[in-house]
């Protein structure tokens, strides 16, 4: 009986550790991940710190490049529609990317998403963002992707950040396949051939 039982916990756990990891870094940040967690939206955390707490003196802007690549696998024009951007930490942000099918078949793609450096992730809070869901585009259309975005205040805090000037915002887009277990539509790729966004 316990071995049964214990078989049948480590397979479930198998299956819900993906799940479970995505979570995690969406939650914390980790590995780059920038932070998806509601909570953090309060209203008292989307006002621009116009003075560093720890010097009173005037903050600088950070700028937010941005990047955007499609695997080779989906035939998609990928690119954003502004190079980069200034803000202030908790000032929001609205930016926007474009995808284009090349193909004549209708196409469902998967964006991953990565910021460098990898410190400033836990204070990288998205809004909104397409990434959160797959995007179906018909043959030869073309469409603009929002993302909805601001550095929490609290990275001005943060010893480790205090040098960070430049953050890039990373996506990547792949043609979508649906798991033949959980029946989840997931990249159709192997992602640890991708690598973006990692502190050296």
């Amino acid at each position: 009986m316990y071995s049964a039982a214990l078989m049948v916990f480590t397979l479930g756990f198998s299956y819900a550790a993906v799940p479970l990891y995505r979570a995690f870094c969406s939650a914390t940040g980790f590995s780059g991940t920038p932070i998806t967690d509601p909570e953090r939206f309060a209203p008292s955390r989307l006002i621009p710190a116009y003075l560093d707490p720890s010097t009173n003196a005037p903050t600088k802007r950070i700028r937010v490049t941005f990047n955007a690549d499609a695997s080779d696998a989906i035939p998609w024009s990928f690119t954003p529609q502004q190079k980069e951007i200034y803000v202030l930490p908790g000032e929001t942000a609205l930016a926007f990317y474009t995808a284009k099918n090349k193909s004549d078949k209708d196409i469902i793609g998967i964006a991953t998403y990565n910021v460098s450096p990898d410190r400033i992730a836990p204070y990288f809070a998205k809004v909104e963002c397409f990434c959160f869901e797959e995007q179906k585009l018909l043959a030869g259309e073309e469409v603009d992707l929002p993302v909805f975005f601001f550095i929490d205040s609290d990275v001005l805090d943060d010893p480790s950040t205090k040098g960070v000037d430049d953050v890039v915002l990373s996506y990547t887009f792949f043609s979508a396949r649906r798991n033949a277990k959980s029946g989840q539509l997931e990249p159709d790729t192997d992602l640890s051939k991708y690598t973006v966004g990692k502190d050296l």
